[in-house]
């Protein structure tokens, strides 16, 4: 008989789905194992006081479940492929990374109105530095606020009137059936998500031919060329969620694996932008991303990033 398989997930409404969505995938194959759900708290968790990007270090909200998985408390981990290193803790391999839901991102507001529409000066919540940039390029005018919580807390604050719009993850919403909430669906040339949005990524220990055995079938083909092309050219740019960096890969009914990607300053003031394709296979998605990484260094990016990084240091110090 197959051992119990224990998926670890944070305790998040959107976590929770996530990690029952894999459950019943893995439930739906002929003779499947016993599937528990292991919640676990991660430090994006607990620290909702301050800014994600004013934390130091990376892995907010995958490292107390990598510990878990490496110490044999759990078989699996589901996670938001977006939150999840691009260079995994040795022992750990990226087994699934599961069908793509929309990966742009989602305007809300209170009146329903457009980004374009909102009134001079609204006020606009986010808890992304990438968001931030963006819009600050296309409405230098609104006022740009801290957001954090999970995605019915986010929305209840602006029910509530502590914003006039806020900017959320369209996937998320489309899971928890909130999508009625969306006011608008930003463009993904105009606005490039972060990183492997939309995509859930199912992480192993290396080598661990059962819980492999269940997972094979979980990985798709498109999303697994698009979002590694996505995180090659994000592991050369040594990015993470702290860095006002998009990108979104695409695969072509010709075969051709498509790449865009931005970096922008965060007042709006500067944005960098590379295109390219390739055939699409796993090592050509390596190399796009790196080959995109390299064109966008080749335009400063790398100064463009240490500006960003050097204003939030001394914005974190305070006078």
């Amino acid at each position: 008989m197959s051992r119990t398989l224990r998926i670890g997930t944070r305790g998040s409404a959107l976590a929770l789905w996530q990690a029952h969505h894999v459950e019943g995938l893995i439930k739906s194959q002929p003779g499947a194992p016993a599937v528990e759900l292991v919640r676990i708290r991660t430090e994006g968790d607990v620290r909702t006081d301050v800014p994600l990007w004013q934390i130091g270090g990376r892995a907010f909200f995958t490292k107390e479940i990598d510990k878990a998985l490496l110490g044999n408390e759990i078989d699996i981990a589901v996670h938001s492929l977006k939150d999840l290193s691009t260079v995994l803790e040795s022992g750990i391999e990226l087994a699934a990374a599961l069908v793509r839901e929309d990966p742009r991102d989602a305007v809300i507001s209170r009146a329903g109105a457009r980004l374009m529409d909102l009134p001079r000066g609204a006020r606009v919540g986010t808890s992304s530095l990438r968001r931030r940039a963006f819009i600050a390029r296309a409405r230098p005018d609104l006022q740009l606020l801290e957001l954090r919580g999970n995605v019915p807390t986010r929305i209840e604050r602006l029910k509530n009137g502590d914003y006039d719009a806020i900017i959320l993850a369209a996937a998320g919403l489309r899971r928890l059936g909130l999508e009625q909430n969306i006011s608008e669906l930003l463009s993904l040339d105009e606005f490039p998500p972060a990183v492997s949005q939309g995509a859930i990524g199912v992480c192993m220990r290396t080598g661990d031919a059962e819980a492999g055995r269940w997972l094979q079938t979980l990985d798709d083909h498109a999303s697994r060329l698009a979002t590694t092309a996505e995180r090659a050219l994000l592991r050369r740019l040594e990015g993470g969620c702290q860095v006002p960096l998009g990108a979104i890969g695409t695969l072509g009914g010709d075969d051709t694996l498509r790449l865009h990607a931005a970096v922008c300053a965060l007042d709006g003031s500067k944005m960098l932008q590379a295109k390219a394709q390739m055939p699409a296979t796993l090592a050509n998605a390596v190399s796009l991303g790196q080959r995109l990484a390299e064109d966008l260094l080749s335009q400063g990016a790398a100064q463009l990033i240490a500006n960003e990084r050097t204003a939030r240091s001394l914005e974190t110090e305070g006078p």
